[in-house]
Order: C-alpha cells, then sequence, then structure tokens
C-alpha cells in the first residue's frame, strides 16, 4: 500500500517539479513585469507543493523524488520555453504555461482517485485547488492577452 501511495506521490513532486522549472522559464521569456511577478508566484507554490510532498514521502518511509529532467518536463507538457525561438509573445508563453497546468491538473485528479490515508487527501486536495486556481488565472490572463490581439 504504502509503495504505491509513495510512487502516487513522487509522480505528483515531479509534476510539481516540472510546475517550478516551466514557471521560472516562462517568467525568464517575458518582459512583461506582472506577468513576470504571476509566474514566480506560481514557481514558488509549485517549489513548496513539491517540498510538502516530499515529507510525505520521507514520513511514509519512502525516497523522496528529487525532481523531473528537463526532457521529462518536455514529455509532461511543460516546454522548454528557452529553446524555442526567442522573442515569443506573452500570449504563446501563457498558453504554454495553460498547457503544463492542464497536465498537473490531470496528474492530481489521478491521484485523488486513490485510495489515500485522509491526512495525505487533505494535503493532495490542497494542492489540487491550488492548480485549479493557478489554471484559471492563467487561462484568465491569456483570455486577456488574446484579446489584446485580435
Amino acid at each position: 500500500m504504502s509503495d504505491n501511495i509513495t510512487s502516487i506521490l513522487n509522480d505528483l513532486v515531479e509534476t510539481s517539479k516540472d510546475g517550478e522549472k516551466g514557471f521560472r522559464a516562462a517568467a525568464e521569456d517575458t518582459k512583461n513585469a506582472e506577468l513576470q511577478a504571476v509566474f514566480l508566484r506560481r514557481a514558488q507554490d509549485c517549489a513548496t507543493g513539491a517540498a510538502d510532498l516530499q515529507q510525505l514521502v520521507v514520513r511514509l518511509g519512502g525516497k523522496p523524488d528529487e525532481g523531473g529532467s528537463l526532457a521529462g518536463a518536455v514529455h509532461r507538457g511543460w516546454v522548454n520555453l528557452k529553446a524555442t525561438v526567442s522573442g515569443r509573445t506573452d500570449l504563446a508563453v501563457l498558453e504554454e504555461c495553460e498547457r503544463g497546468e492542464d497536465v498537473a491538473k490531470a496528474r492530481y485528479r489521478k491521484a485523488l482517485e486513490e485510495t489515500l490515508s485522509e491526512d495525505i487527501r487533505v494535503v493532495v486536495q490542497h494542492q489540487y485547488d491550488g492548480v485549479m486556481r493557478n489554471h484559471d488565472q492563467i487561462r484568465d490572463l491569456r483570455d486577456r492577452y488574446r484579446a489584446k490581439q485580435s
């Protein structure tokens, strides 16, 4: 039981680490101060979430994942923003972030379908709620930037 739970939590650690890397890359990719601040806050939220999950893994006697690779991040929906042509529009960066958050939403939803102890479920649900808020904020910003371009 606890090996399966450790595996689920480590998957979410990886997802959180990927989100942190993706949002940091997005912050570097934009010159817009508002977006930079949003992306850096989201990166910090992801880092905090990963640390909380790692503590749960240790408590269960497992070895916490230290974070996904950049290749893994690309595979899981966070595109390496720096590898693309520089000068990308803020809209394009927001669209990448939203895709990354879509992947995170799906992974958290899948984790919540598992049989989790109440204390672990509370942490995962709290983080899932945060992912949903992040996603909606990024989506709303994307919509605002899309409207500016039309």
